[in-house]
């Protein structure tokens, strides 16, 4: 597929999912790529921890590829730069705070000077073979949020990002509804938008309601305070930081990547008025109505700092009279992590404050007002829901549909859409999928690594040895050995029944499966299934090692 006089729209992640959002352009035989993001692995892929965009298509097609543009620095945006830009072999262009995230990765990879990395710091167009890119500033939960106006000679598209709007959005200026109407009067083709929040009511809520209510939270602790947030929330760091100080608190920072976004931010200009913080050690020889500690693990990471506090092996120790604020929401599919971690410290007498009790939290994405009020400024011709599973993505259109915009289409990774001319239409599906991250290596997701490795955490492995002569006779003692099936007590009886089995099974072979090797392994592997099933109810992976007698 090259691009003729079209635009074209296809998403490789991030539309039918939260996460992991690689979008493409293409016009005029040329591909144009919007944010190289990844989204953390669940229990679907046992000893994972990355999951990437399979890039196949762009891959085969990287000469055409004219560069790839950052809206802003969270990891479902720019987490898969450092594995793939290289090889994609184009430039990648960001403002400069994102760009300073993005070269801490490259440069963590050894890639600094393998990739071209151009910095945008001003709103002017450029252009990159036949797309006119310019950024626009839109608040959300890290500095330097940005949509994208892509001018093309099929029509311009306004592509937001990740978004909400934001009366007091405490660090940036974003984009006045006044700019967006002399937007909209331009002209827009379509509206590529973020689909997060659509089923909210209400508007996300402002960054200046959240220092509001922090101040009044830790303001009535009389304890030891530990706050939780994304690390990459500036705005909320800021905040933070403004709270100690108003409540008398010293401020402690736990956690790696807190110190390096406020590096970060710091030579971008922001946290100016950032207070000095103090070692965890210095913190803890203070009064506990003194100290309030900054630190990771929020959703519940099993090796951040707030998981360390509350197994009590971090140098940060709390006790009853002392409080944890999660200034954060909880991502889908983190709630048992964080229930383990707010147990434990129930279990010591912390008391727990959550956005649930106190307006310490507010969302980065839009709620419906939000996007009908987008909608009614920008006045597209047609909408194009992304970043969202595939019900956000249809209730948004729904939305876009009442509020007037003529034309939209809920499409999915993979799925080719052509813009324009006479668009929104899906042409086809192209190669789409997921790699994971497994130590060192990158893997297909549904590979057979993968599938035996789900089929290992849930069934367990039963491993037989013997060995049997070219005439199909048993040589040997059967041995059986079982990993992850509960059987402790019944061990012993569940490995004489199986070498019965097995010899059973080797002695009925006839003819001339009895020579045949393959033949003789597989009637070894049922009947270790057969035993294994009887005993525990689980169809195990059983592994046959078959030796020559």
């Amino acid at each position: 597929m090259t691009p003729g006089n079209e635009l074209l729209f296809l998403a490789l992640g991030g539309s039918g999912e939260i996460g992991m959002n690689v979008n493409l352009y293409g016009c005029d035989g040329k591909w144009l790529m919007v944010d190289l993001g990844m989204t953390f692995a669940d229990p679907y892929y046992p000893g994972i921890d990355l999951v990437f965009a399979d890039l196949e298509f762009i891959e085969e097609r990287a000469k055409d590829l004219v560069g790839v543009v950052l809206t802003h620095g969270h990891e479902d945006h720019i987490g898969a730069v450092p594995y793939f830009a290289a090889e994609l072999g184009v430039p990648l262009y960001a403002t400069p705070f994102t760009a300073k995230l993005v070269a801490e990765k490259l440069k963590e990879a050894g890639l600094t000077n393998d990739v071209e990395l151009r910095v945008i710091d001003h709103e002017d167009p450029f252009w990159l073979g036949p797309f006119g890119i310019r950024y626009v500033p839109l608040a959300h939960s890290i500095a330097e949020g940005n949509a994208l106006v892509i001018d093309t000679p099929y029509g311009r598209v306004f592509h937001t990002g990740d978004w909400k709007l934001d009366d007091e959005p405490i660090i940036g200026v974003p984009a006045t509804a006044e700019e967006l109407t002399e937007l909209g009067d331009s002209g827009v083709l379509a509206l590529v938008c973020d689909s997060t929040n659509v089923f909210n009511a209400k508007p996300s809520g402002s960054e200046g309601a959240v220092r509001d209510g922090l101040l009044e939270t830790v303001g009535g602790l009389t304890g030891r305070v530990v706050v939780t947030t994304f690390a990459s929330n500036v705005a909320r760091l800021q905040t933070l930081g403004e709270v100690a100080v108003a409540t008398g608190r010293q401020l402690c920072v736990a956690g790696r990547s807190l110190d390096r976004i406020i590096g970060v931010a710091k030579s971008c200009g922001y946290l100016k008025d950032f207070p000095d913080t103090i070692d965890p050690d210095s913190a803890m020889r203070l009064p506990r109505r003194e100290v309030m500690v900054l630190a990771t693990g929020g959703q519940g990471e099993s090796r951040a700092a707030l998981a360390r506090i509350s197994g009590g092996s971090h140098p940060i120790k709390l006790e009853a009279g002392d409080a944890v604020v999660f200034s954060s929401r909880q991502i889908p599919g983190n709630e048992l992590a964080i229930g383990r971690i707010q147990n434990q410290l129930a279990f010591k007498g912390v008391s727990i404050v959550t956005d649930r009790q106190s307006m310490i939290h507010v969302s980065g994405h839009p709620g419906r007002p939000e996007l009908e009020a987008l909608y009614r400024w920008i006045r597209p011709e047609m909408l194009v829901p992304v970043h969202g599973e595939i019900r956000h993505m249809a209730e948004q259109a729904r939305v876009g549909q009442a509020a007037g915009i003529p034309r939209t289409i809920v499409q999915k990774n993979g799925d080719l859409i052509r813009l324009a001319p006479n668009g929104p239409h899906k042409l086809g599906e192209e190669v789409n999928g997921r790699l994971v991250l497994d130590g060192e290596v990158i893997a297909p997701a549904d590979g057979a690594a993968m599938v035996a490795r789900r089929k290992l955490a849930e069934n367990g492995l039963v491993t037989v040895a013997l060995a049997v002569s070219l005439e199909g006779k048993l040589k040997s003692q059967v041995e059986v050995a079982a990993i992850g099936i509960p059987l402790e007590d019944d061990l012993a009886d569940f490995v004489a029944e199986a070498q019965v089995d097995v010899a059973d099974a080797v002695s009925a072979l006839k003819g001339d499966k009895k020579r045949d090797r393959r033949a003789v392994a597989e009637a070894v592997r049922l009947a270790g299934r057969r035993a294994a099933q009887r005993w525990s109810g689980k169809k195990p992976v059983v592994q046959v090692l078959l030796r020559e007698g």
